[in-house]
């Protein structure tokens, strides 16, 4: 579980107060500001992208920070084939295919790097509702799947079950022996969801139940 607090007091006079019964489990009430927060907390960066933009842009711009210096204290390094670049850049026509073939390479090259920075990768936590913007909390998947599998399993009859979460399903595979389908897959459907209501996940979760026979 990863947590994370503002520092000072996070006191929140608009999350509602939510009063439970003795023995029962607490549950944050939906607050869209609090929800937005988790989000963003949480939101996976473009690290791979971002790192590749980064360097390339470093790149050139130390070779043209070089080449400009050097040319400045008249030694010039000659890294770059400037008379050739000249002549191409003095002789060549905008709407030459060349031209047109480097302009749209990187068109494309940005469209790519703003479809990547506008589209979130995939989540490596599960953002869970606090009530409160300044405290924002997190599970580990592996960790939300196997308490929603244990819930599974809680259910008697049930001898073994495992949880997979992906893409706001979870599906859940319970194994149990001389079992009643229907009744017992309710059953199951009904425990993970209740403790699917206790995590209190920001996005929504279907459950989705698979019984097989224990061998």
């Amino acid at each position: 579980m990863t947590l994370r607090a503002a520092p000072g007091e996070s006191g929140n006079p608009m999350a509602p107060a939510q009063a439970t019964a003795p023995g029962a489990v607490p549950v944050a009430p939906p607050y869209p500001t609090a929800d937005r927060a988790a989000r963003r907390a949480f939101r996976p960066r473009r690290v791979i992208s971002a790192t590749v933009a980064a360097l390339a842009l470093v790149g050139i711009g130390f070779v043209a920070a070089v080449e400009i210096v050097s040319t400045l204290v008249r030694r010039p390094v000659h890294w770059l084939p400037h008379d050739r670049l000249l002549s191409w850049a003095t002789t060549t026509r905008w709407d030459s295919p060349e031209v047109l073939a480097g302009g749209a390479l990187l068109v494309l090259a940005g469209l790519v790097l703003l479809v990547l920075a506008l589209h979130a990768g995939r989540c490596r936590t599960v953002p869970v509702r606090t009530g409160d913007p300044d405290l924002v909390i997190g599970l580990r998947p592996k960790g939300f799947a196997t308490a929603l599998a244990h819930a599974a399993e809680e259910v008697p009859g049930v001898h073994s079950a495992k949880a997979t979460v992906r893409r706001g399903r979870v599906s859940v595979i319970a194994r149990a022996s001389g079992w009643d389908d229907d009744r017992l897959s309710e059953a199951v459907r009904h425990a993970v969801s209740a403790r699917l209501e206790a995590l209190s996940p920001v996005a929504d979760h279907r459950v989705s139940v698979a019984m097989k026979e224990r061998r």
